[in-house]
C-alpha cells in the first residue's frame, strides 16, 4: 500500500510539474502518470508486476479506495473555497448571463443527444435513460474554475475586468452544476448512498436544497462568527486546519445520509468558510497546499489505474461528446455576453475561458464511471474532452484578442505621480493619497479617481506578494493610461498572500475600451517585480531618477513584458485574484 501510494504521488508530481514547465495544467502529467502506471501501458508490458503493485481486487485496493474517496471530499473542500458569493453578486448582471447561458445551452444539448441516442454516446447497459442523459447534459455544461483561473494567470488576462467577468461566471456555473450533480446521485442511489436511508427522489431533492441553504446563510453566519475565536485561542496554522477539515468531514457524512455523493458535503463547506473575510490569505494557501499537492494528484493519477486508455479510445464517439461541448459552451456563453452587452470579441473570450473543463470533467466522470452510469468509452471521451478544452483555451483566447506589443509602464509613468514616502498608515489612506499626486499630475478628478480605485480594491485584492501592490480602474473618457508609484518603506497591511507588508504601490488608471492596455500593463509591473529583491531596490532610491533607473535595470533582466508569468508569480496572482469581490481585507 505505502509503495503504491509513493509511485503515484512521486510520478503524478513530477509529470505534473514538468507539464506545468510546457505551459499545460498540471492534472494533464498526473493523468499521464495514472495511464503510464496502470493497464495502458505498464499494465501491458509487465502484467504480473503491475497487479502485485497496483492490485484491482483485496485488501490493498480497497484502501486505495477508500484514500482516493478522502481526497474526493477534501479536493472538492478546496474548489468551494474558490466560490465568492460576493463576486458574483457584483458582476451579477454579465456574470449571471455568461453562466447561465454556459449551463443552459450546452445542458440541454446534452440532454437532448443523450436522450435520443443513449448508446451512442456510450450508455452503460442496464442503466436509467434519464440518469446517463442528466448527468451527460451536467457534464456537458460544467466548467473547471481552477483551470480557468491557471489559463487566464497564464495569459495575463486574471487581474482585468474581462478575467472577472469569466471568473464570476465560472462561480455560477460550478455552483449550480455541482448541485445538480448531487441530484442526480441522489437520484441514482449508487453505491456513495448505500449506507444512507432509502429515500424517494421528492425527499433528496428537498434534503439537498434545505442542506445547501442551511450551510450557505446560517452556516456562513456562525462561521464567520467561530473563526475569530479559532484563530485567537488555538495555535495558527492548525486549528484552523483541523477545524475546516473535521467541518468538511462532517459536511460529507451529512450529505451521505442524504442520500448524495460525499463531495457535494465538503464542496458546500468550502464555500461558506471560504466567504468568511476572517479566513486569512496565508491560512487558506496552507489549506490548499495541504490538499492540492498530496491528495489531488493522487486522485488523478489513480483514474489511469482503472481504465485502459488505448483499448476504450473510441474515436467517433470522442468527436461527437467533444463537438457537443464546444458548441453548447461556445454558443451559449458567447450569447449570454452579448446580450449583457460584452463587444463580439470580448464575447468569444469569455465563452473560450468557459469551455475550459479540466478536473471538474474528470471528477465527473470518475464517480459515474463508479457507479456504473456510464462505461470507459465515455469515461475516456470525458477525459480527453477536459484535456483539449483545457489545452486550447489559452492560445485561442489569445488569438481572438489579437494582443498588441505590450506596453511598459515607465512609458507612461510620470515624475509628478511619483511618491517617494506616502505618509499613510494604512492601504486605504495610501490608496487615497496617490490617487491625489496622481490625479494633480494628469489633470483628472481627485475624488472620482479615489473612489474608482477604492472601489476596484474592495472588488478584490490587488497585493500580488514579494511586497507589491497593483491597485487599478477603469475610467471612462480617459485619452491615455496613468500611472503613478508610492514608496511605503514601513511597509502597509494588504493582507498579501505571502502575509507580508506592501512597500510599494503602482497604480494604474486606463479607459474602459482600452484595448488590452490594462492587461499588458499589470503584466508588465508583476514581471518587473518579480525577482525577489525588487522592491528593496526600488526602496533604496532617493528620487524619481533613482527608482527609474532601478526599474530600468530590472526590466532589462525579466524580458518581455508579453511573456506567461511564470514560477512564484502564477501561485501567488491566483491565490490574490481567484476570488474577486470578496473584500477580505481584515487579515
Amino acid at each position: 500500500m505505502f509503495l503504491t501510494l509513493a509511485l503515484l504521488l512521486l510520478s503524478a508530481r513530477l509529470l505534473g510539474e514538468l507539464a506545468k514547465r510546457l505551459h499545460q495544467p498540471a492534472v494533464l502529467g498526473e493523468l499521464a502518470a495514472g495511464i503510464l502506471l496502470g493497464p495502458t501501458v505498464f499494465g501491458r508490458l509487465a502484467p504480473s508486476a503491475s497487479q502485485t503493485i497496483f492490485p484491482t481486487s483485496g485488501e490493498e485496493a480497497q484502501v486505495l479506495r477508500g484514500i482516493i474517496s478522502l481526497a474526493l471530499v477534501l479536493f472538492l473542500l478546496v474548489v468551494g473555497m474558490e466560490v465568492n458569493l460576493a463576486g458574483v453578486r457584483r458582476q451579477s448582471r454579465i456574470a449571471l448571463a455568461v453562466g447561465a447561458g454556459g449551463m443552459v445551452v450546452p445542458f440541454g444539448l446534452g440532454f437532448l443527444v443523450a436522450w435520443m441516442a443513449p448508446a451512442l454516446l456510450g450508455m452503460s447497459s442496464g442503466s436509467d435513460v434519464m440518469i446517463f442523459a442528466l448527468f451527460f447534459a451536467t457534464a456537458m455544461s460544467i466548467s473547471a474554475l481552477p483551470v480557468i483561473a491557471k489559463t487566464l494567470t497564464d495569459i495575463n488576462l486574471l487581474s482585468s475586468d474581462l478575467g472577472m467577468v469569466v471568473i464570476s461566471a465560472a462561480i455560477f456555473n460550478d455552483l449550480i452544476g455541482w448541485m445538480i450533480f448531487a441530484i442526480i446521485l441522489g437520484m441514482m442511489g449508487g453505491s456513495h448512498a448505500a449506507a444512507a436511508p432509502h429515500r424517494e427522489t421528492v425527499q433528496v431533492v428537498a434534503l439537498t436544497l434545505g442542506f445547501a441553504g442551511a450551510m450557505l446563510t446560517l452556516g456562513r453566519w456562525l462561521l464567520h462568527r467561530i473563526l475569530p475565536w479559532i484563530q485567537a485561542y488555538l495555535s495558527w496554522p492548525g486549528g484552523v486546519l483541523s477545524f475546516t477539515l473535521a467541518l468538511a468531514l462532517f459536511g460529507a457524512a451529512v450529505t451521505e445520509w442524504i442520500g448524495l455523493h460525499a463531495i457535494f458535503g465538503s464542496f458546500l463547506v468550502g464555500v461558506a468558510i471560504g466567504e468568511s473575510s476572517h479566513l486569512r490569505e496565508r491560512t487558506r494557501a496552507v489549506i490548499e497546499q495541504f490538499i492540492s499537492f498530496f491528495f489531488a494528484p493522487i486522485i488523478f493519477a489513480s483514474i489511469g489505474l482503472g481504465v485502459d486508455f488505448a483499448a476504450n479510445f473510441d474515436l467517433p464517439l470522442v468527436a461527437i461528446a467533444l463537438l457537443i461541448a464546444c458548441a453548447g459552451k461556445l454558443i451559449g456563453c458567447s450569447a449570454g455576453a452579448r446580450l449583457s452587452g460584452m463587444s463580439t470579441r470580448e464575447s468569444w473570450v469569455v465563452a473560450l475561458g468557459m469551455n475550459s473543463r479540466g478536473a471538474m470533467e474528470i471528477l465527473l466522470g470518475t464517480i459515474a464511471l463508479r457507479d456504473q452510469v456510464i462505461n470507459q468509452k465515455t469515461f475516456v471521451a470525458l477525459v480527453v474532452i477536459a484535456l483539449v478544452t483545457s489545452m486550447m483555451a489559452g492560445p485561442l483566447m489569445l488569438r481572438v484578442l489579437g494582443r498588441k506589443r505590450a506596453r511598459r509602464f515607465t512609458d507612461v509613468l510620470a515624475a509628478k505621480a511619483f511618491v517617494l514616502e506616502l505618509a499613510a498608515a494604512t492601504k486605504e489612506d495610501a490608496i487615497a493619497e496617490l490617487a491625489a499626486a496622481l490625479a494633480s499630475s494628469a489633470g483628472l478628478d481627485e475624488g472620482l479617481v479615489a473612489s474608482a480605485v477604492q472601489e476596484r480594491e474592495r472588488s478584490m485584492s490587488t497585493a500580488v506578494g514579494n511586497h507589491l501592490a497593483i491597485p487599478h480602474a477603469r475610467l471612462a473618457n480617459l485619452p491615455a493610461p496613468v500611472i503613478g508609484v508610492g514608496l511605503s518603506r514601513p511597509g502597509l497591511a494588504f493582507d498579501a498572500p505571502d502575509g507580508e507588508p506592501v512597500q510599494v504601490l503602482v497604480l494604474v488608471l486606463t479607459a474602459i475600451n482600452d484595448d488590452g492596455d490594462q492587461i499588458d500593463l499589470l503584466a508588465d509591473i508583476a514581471s518587473t517585480f518579480k525577482p525577489g529583491d525588487a522592491c528593496s531596490q526600488a526602496l533604496a532610491a532617493r528620487s524619481y531618477t533613482e527608482f527609474l533607473a532601478v526599474v530600468k535595470a530590472l526590466q532589462g533582466g525579466v524580458g518581455s513584458p508579453s511573456r506567461a508569468l511564470p514560477g512564484v508569480k502564477t501561485t501567488i496572482i491566483v491565490n490574490a485574484a481567484t476570488r474577486p469581490g470578496n473584500g477580505r481585507g481584515s487579515g
